[in-house]
């Protein structure tokens, strides 16, 4: 083969997918992150030439695994879904994690709620207004410990 030929497919190769510095700052990851996922078994990107080379389908999976993450879920839990065959599986984790969610918002809503009534409280120490206190009668009396 002549060096023009090898130089012409070495070329088409490098076209072949991004390279995982161009998928790092895509999406505002360290390069080490995707090794560890490919580690993992979470992302299996082609290899040219010694070098990893990320396709259409691996972006996908690569924003699939940070928005599980951003909806609570671990490495290990997201591992789960994206690897398991079996949908009961795929459909345990996801319930445990949709009730971790509900939890998670009904604390933040409450939170909100008594942020909100504090900046419109008109007393001068909002800690004793009756309002204040019935928002947070259940953590007094020890029934509702929320972290």
């Amino acid at each position: 083969m002549d060096r023009f030929r090898i130089l012409r497919l070495n070329v088409g190769m490098k076209s072949t997918g991004l390279a995982i510095g161009d998928v790092a700052q895509r999406f505002g990851l360290a390069t080490h992150v995707l090794r560890h996922w490919e580690s993992m078994g979470l992302l299996a990107p082609a290899r040219y030439g010694g070098r990893r080379r990320y396709a259409d389908g691996d972006l996908y999976r690569v924003a699939a695994i940070l928005r599980g993450k951003r909806a609570g879920l671990s490495l290990e839990q997201i591992q789960q879904m994206l690897t398991t065959a079996d949908p009961g599986e795929r459909v345990a984790v996801l319930r445990a994690q949709r009730a971790a969610l509900q939890h998670r918002i009904a604390a933040t809503e409450e939170a909100l709620e008594l942020i909100d009534h504090a900046l419109t409280c008109r007393h001068a120490d909002f800690t004793r207004c009756p309002t204040y206190r019935r928002l947070i009668a259940g953590e007094v009396s020890g029934g509702a410990r929320r972290s």
